[in-house]
């Protein structure tokens, strides 16, 4: 248990249809939690641009006059904290795709597409893609992210990277590159029976009536690689680099990890078909803890179940709603306080693939497992 009495521990999750229904926890959560401000989001996204604002200017005004030694240690602090509040800006832009920012799906849209360009993210692209995760949470047949593989599945080289250099380079692999390689050819998300690319509007993860839309995603994408590519002539390629680049990679780093993190914890189940139904599926999530970057973050890791539940509920009224309904979600909510880094070690050493227990009823409840 969590220093709170939260289920954190290792001990599975209940898998049973659970004895609430969406409707009576919605009915507990105070009504005003529903509530979208487009002024308070909006003071949201005016607050992460003033301190990226504030950093880039002190990096560019001032990082010329330090001495060489001191570079070493304020460039990174830079990318570090820079890339903290666009990924927290980043998730008022995904905030957007659940129409969580106002009452004006227009203006959830304009939004969410320029935060998305700025970061070479297709705003619709992903918010279609992203909606059908939401739809399909916890199933190993119709998930679209981190969709965990059965042991069979699980490529012939597996074996040789389960020990800790093979972890190291693993996560090392899925962290810096997996977000790219995720958008370029899907991976990490859902087999489908042909290429399937986030920038393609004939992508088979996209609906004949999204092709518009995605098209107008990439060409978002597409100006925004105009604009870099001037900035670099006039600038200097290393210029972009340490300024945003680095900064963007950051961006990507953490939003892998915490969408890894959030989905991947040795006591959430999965489910084939046989068993799955949406309430479940949404339930097989966990909360996190980013310590003081729960703030920076809008409180997405440590509301996510909530997340899953009620999308469109503003993360500024996350936590209440939270706490209203964890009453009644009982061992069903997961919060898990272990620190970031030791979770991110445990869940890539416990959690490989998921397998059905040989001595369970349930055939269609699968589990993570390590060992191959």
């Amino acid at each position: 248990m969590g220093v709170n009495g939260e289920n954190s521990g290792l001990d599975r999750a209940p898998h049973t249809t659970p004895s609430f229904t969406l409707s009576q926890l919605k009915k507990v959560i105070p009504p005003h939690c529903f509530n979208r401000s487009l002024l308070r989001s909006f003071s949201y996204v005016l607050r992460d641009l003033f301190f990226a604002s504030l950093f880039y200017y002190v990096a560019t005004s001032y990082y010329h006059l330090f001495p060489q030694p001191l570079l070493y240690l304020a460039w990174p602090l830079y990318w570090v904290s820079q890339g903290c509040i666009l990924f927290g800006l980043g998730l008022i832009g995904h905030e957007c795709g659940h129409h969580a920012f106002s009452d004006y799906k227009w203006v959830d849209d304009m939004v969410g597409f320029v935060i998305h360009s700025v970061f070479l993210l297709p705003y619709f692209s992903f918010k279609y893609s992203h909606r059908r995760h939401h739809s399909n949470t916890g199933s190993i047949d119709r998930d679209e992210a981190f969709v965990p593989k059965t042991k069979s599945q699980m490529p012939w080289f597996s074996k040789y990277l389960n020990n800790p250099l093979g972890r190291v380079l693993t996560l090392g692999f899925f962290l810096t590159i997996g977000w790219p390689l995720y958008l370029a050819c899907n991976i990490l998300g859902r087999p489908y029976d042909r290429f399937a690319c986030h920038y393609d509007p004939y992508s088979p993860i996209y609906s004949k009536n999204e092709r518009l839309q995605i098209l107008i995603s990439d060409i978002g994408v597409f100006i925004t690689t105009l604009v870099l590519h001037q900035l670099v002539l006039a600038k200097g390629l290393s210029w972009v680099l340490f300024v945003h680049g680095i900064p963007l990679l950051i961006v990507g780093v953490l939003l892998v990890l915490t969408t890894y993190l959030q989905h991947t914890h040795p006591a959430l189940p999965h489910y084939d078909s046989s068993e799955w139904d949406w309430l479940r599926g949404a339930l097989s999530t966990v909360d996190r803890d980013f310590g003081v970057l729960n703030s920076v973050f809008h409180n997405v890791s440590n509301t996510h179940v909530l997340h899953h539940l009620f999308p469109k509920i503003p993360h500024y009224n996350a936590i209440e709603a939270t706490k209203a309904v964890k009453p009644i979600l009982g061992e069903y909510y997961r919060l898990d306080e272990t620190s970031i880094i030791k979770a991110m070690w445990r869940e890539a050493k416990e959690c490989l693939y998921v397998e059905q227990d040989d001595e369970s009823s349930k055939k269609g409840v699968l589990w993570y497992k390590n060992k191959l």
